[in-house]
Parts: structure tokens; C-alpha cells; sequence
């Protein structure tokens, strides 16, 4: 297979840039907050907008698709390459937004987008409508360069309308849909670099499991002087919980927490520190006075790469004005636990279970649940599907591209999980861009070096890891 030209490339983007643009910010008018009943229409309205566009792209297939009753709809999208040996790309974002108004402290109206200074500001610009769109116009210059009538690839698209809402109905979606979605391997773009002048591809997230814990102890707030000392306290248990989950090099202290935890390899350690951190500037945008964390790690190492364990509240009893001398009939303490590849979710759940009841002590009855989890995922580093994405970001950037993983926890790992394939991720964000917050935007240089990238991979995935190179 030919090298697609990079000139013939760009000379494609330049000549549609405008176009391009101004379909974005019509999208980006559609306020399609899923946290808001009021704008479920809004929602429908954004999922029939980008299907209607995936036809005019040239998708031969392009559906909405309707989850649970009452849930938001999703957008798939597939075009066949015709190739026998292509291998089938699944591409997945969102469509909905966060919500968002002028009073909350925007510069500009938040559904009327302005483009200021080579930055286009509007909600979703960088989450996630922006980095969806990119593969419009990312195919059609990938068809252009190289005379093509078809992707290289089997090319599909998947674009959930709930994700700003936690994902509720998107694993049933993908279990419901398995057949139609299955690929070779998904390609994420919703996430972002490490900076505009530090092009970066992230390899993995972190897995999430948390709980509530509700402890109770006397049937009713009783007398402290009459009762205090003698009868056991759930607020003391509580206080005592949260204060045994870590030991003193602040690893966490439940009993097989870490069976299975894959090690960082010295490579990716090596790649991590390459990394311009800052510590002080982390600090800043933190609001925090300094690092603490799992001894023998740097600050990088333990949000991208170690699991852990975080007291998100603790409460219980009398927290009025004054004082009120009582022993209270209960308290509750919520944790959450970030995960890595080689921690299973359920052995993670019954060893903070028993870790729990192991450590109340008699007259104190527990209540534990788990409302959810997301599992890990993780590409590793000579995968060659993850390897053309570097290189097609290298093409576009002109530059080495470095490794960086999520802290954080998202819906991927429902693709990988019910799917079975490895999960890459390709995003063109920085962290200036505000996600969540007023004035989110997305810088257009890095957004149309987003566009280039996607016309650039689609060919070197089926060039690279055909299938032959798949079965191996």
C-alpha cells in the first residue's frame, strides 16, 4: 500500500477547513445537556444532526440508536472498506454536553459559539463534539489523498448521548448491539495531551469501584454521660475506618487489595519522567499545598499507574451549632477506589467487604453498597495498533509523540470488556481548554492536527496490521 502524501492531505483540509468549521459550530448550537430532562429533545435533536452529517461524510450506513425507555440516544455510523484483509476500527465519543450559561461566567454565550484569537469557544468544542467531528473531515481528506472510494479500514463510529450523565445505559447499548459493534480494536477520542507543544497518546485509565458504608449502632442518639465509653459509637468507627485504609507509606491497608496489580516495566517509568511535570504548577492547579501519596512513586506513577483509595465523605451525628452530648445512632463513610490491569473489581469488592466487617466491632451493624464499577484498561506499548497512532500523530505533528495515561475512570473499558478488543485512544485536547467549565474551547491548529491525524491512520492500520499480522 502506497504512503498516503501528506501534501495532497493537507491541501484537502485547507480547501474544507471553513466548511469544516462552520458544520462544527452548528453543531455546537444544539445544546445537548443530558443532565437535563428539559433538554432530552436537545439531546435527539444533536443525534439526528450528526447522523444526517455521517451521510453527507458518506457513510453508507448511519442510524440512531435508542437505549433503555427514558435513556438518550446514540449515533453509529459504518462504512466498509471492501478489503478483505482491512481490519475494523470502531471509533467512540459523545454527543452530550455539560451544561453550561452566560451567568455562570462565560465570556460568550455557551450554544452560540465565537471564534477568538485561533480558538473556537463553545460548550462540547473540546468534550466531546469537537474531537467526534475531526473524523469527518479526517476520512474524507484520507479518500482524497489516496483516490480511495472506501476507508482502508472497515470503519465504524459509535457516539453515546449519555456520558456526561455516567454512562448509565452504555454497557447494555454494547452488549445489545455486539454483533454490529464487533472490530479489531476502538479508538477513543475523548481525552486530550499533555500539551499543544507536547503531543502525547494515552495508553490507559484507571478502573473505578466505590461504596457507601452506613454504620449504626444505638437505636437512637443516646446520653453521652450516661452511655459514653461503654457502648460502642458509630461515628468512632467511622473516623476509625477511614483512618486504617492506608498504612504509614500510604498504601492502602485492605488485606489483598493489590493481588494481581500489574507493575509499571522500568520503559514506562523511563517515558513518564520524560514528561515536562511541573510539581509546583500541578500544586497550583490542584489547590493543594504538596504531594502525599504511596511511598516509592513519583506524583505521575501514582495517578496514571497505581491504584488507590480516597475517603470521599465522612459524616454522622450532631454537626449543628454548639454541642449536643450524644453518642449517635449512626454514621456513614463513602470510599472510592481507582483500579489498574490486573486488579478484578468483584475480588476487589469482597475484600473491602469482609476488610469492613472485620474490623466493626460487635454492636455495630454495617450496611455496604456498591453502586457501580468501571474496569482498567491498558494498551501495551508495542501493540501496532497503538503504534500507527503514534506514528500518524507524528506525521501531523512533525514531532515525537510521548506516552501519557487517564487517572481517571470512563466508559472505554465497557468497549473493551464486552467487545474483547485492545482500546487506543486518540484526542487532540490540552488542559487549557476548560473542560466542565466557563469558556471551554478548542484550539483550531490542534484540532485540524487531529483531522490529519485520522486521514493518516486509517491507511497505516491496514498497511501495518492486516490480517495476517492480527492473527499473530
Amino acid at each position: 500500500m502506497t504512503r498516503t502524501p501528506d501534501s495532497a492531505v493537507r491541501t484537502y483540509i485547507d480547501q474544507h477547513r471553513d466548511a469544516f468549521l462552520d458544520d462544527l459550530a452548528a453543531w455546537l448550537r444544539i445544546p445537548s445537556v443530558s443532565a437535563d430532562p428539559g433538554r432530552a429533545g436537545e439531546v435527539r435533536r444533536s443525534a439526528e444532526w450528526l447522523a444526517e452529517k455521517l451521510r453527507e461524510t458518506g457513510f453508507p450506513v448511519s442510524e440512531v440508536w435508542e437505549t433503555a425507555p427514558g435513556g438518550l440516544p446514540a449515533v453509529y455510523a459504518e462504512w466498509p472498506s471492501g478489503d478483505p484483509q482491512a481490519p475494523t476500527v470502531l471509533v467512540y465519543g459523545h454527543h452530550d454536553v455539560q451544561p453550561a450559561a452566560l451567568e455562570d461566567g462565560w465570556d460568550t454565550e455557551p450554544f452560540e459559539p465565537a471564534v477568538v484569537d485561533g480558538r473556537m469557544y463553545g460548550r462540547g468544542a473540546a468534550d466531546d463534539k469537537g474531537q467526534v467531528f475531526f473524523h469527518t473531515l479526517g476520512v474524507r481528506a484520507h479518500l482524497a489523498a489516496t483516490g480511495r472510494t472506501a476507508p482502508a479500514v472497515n470503519l465504524k463510529l459509535l457516539v453515546e448521548g449519555e456520558e456526561e450523565s455516567g454512562s448509565p445505559h452504555f454497557a447494555d447499548l454494547v452488549r445489545r448491539h455486539a454483533d454490529r459493534l464487533a472490530c479489531d480494536t476502538v479508538i477513543v477520542s475523548d481525552t486530550g495531551m499533555w500539551a499543544a507543544d507536547t503531543p502525547t497518546v494515552c495508553t490507559g485509565m484507571r478502573g473505578l469501584a466505590d461504596c457507601q458504608i452506613d454504620l449504626f449502632g444505638p437505636a437512637q442518639d443516646i446520653h453521652s454521660g450516661s452511655f459514653g465509653g461503654a457502648v460502642p459509637n458509630p461515628a468512632t468507627e467511622a473516623a476509625r475506618l477511614a483512618a486504617a485504609l492506608h498504612d504509614d507509606d500510604r498504601r492502602v491497608a485492605v488485606p489483598g487489595f493489590y493481588d494481581g496489580v500489574e507493575e509499571l516495566t522500568e520503559r514506562e517509568r523511563e517515558l513518564f519522567a520524560e514528561l515536562p511535570f511541573d510539581e509546583k504548577e500541578w500544586l497550583g492547579v490542584a489547590r493543594s499545598q504538596g504531594t502525599l501519596g504511596e511511598a516509592g512513586y513519583t506524583t505521575l506513577e501514582r495517578i496514571w499507574a497505581r491504584p488507590t483509595a480516597e475517603v470521599n465523605g465522612i459524616w454522622g451525628g450532631y454537626t449543628g451549632p454548639g454541642g449536643k452530648t450524644i453518642v449517635p445512632s449512626s454514621a456513614h463513610l463513602k470510599l472510592s477506589f481507582r483500579l489498574v490491569v490486573g486488579q478484578d473489581v468483584e475480588k476487589v469488592r469482597e475484600a473491602v467487604r469482609d476488610w469492613v466487617a472485620d474490623r466493626l466491632p460487635d454492636g455495630i451493624r454495617h450496611e455496604i453498597v456498591f453502586p457501580g464499577a468501571t474496569r482498567p484498561c491498558l494498551t501495551p506499548l508495542d501493540h501496532p495498533a497503538l503504534q500507527s497512532v503514534v506514528r500518524s500523530m507524528g506525521r501531523a505533528f512533525g514531532q515525537e509523540i510521548r506516552y501519557t495515561r487517564e487517572g481517571g475512570s470512563g466508559p472505554a473499558a465497557d468497549l473493551q470488556d464486552v467487545l474483547g478488543v485492545p482500546v487506543l485512544f486518540l484526542g487532540i485536547s490540552v488542559p487549557s481548554d476548560g473542560w466542565h467549565s466557563v469558556n471551554e474551547k478548542v484550539e483550531l491548529d490542534l484540532l485540524l492536527k487531529g483531522v490529519e491525524t485520522s486521514a493518516y491512520l486509517w491507511g497505516d492500520l491496514a498497511e501495518r496490521w492486516p490480517a495476517g499480522a492480527r492473527d499473530r
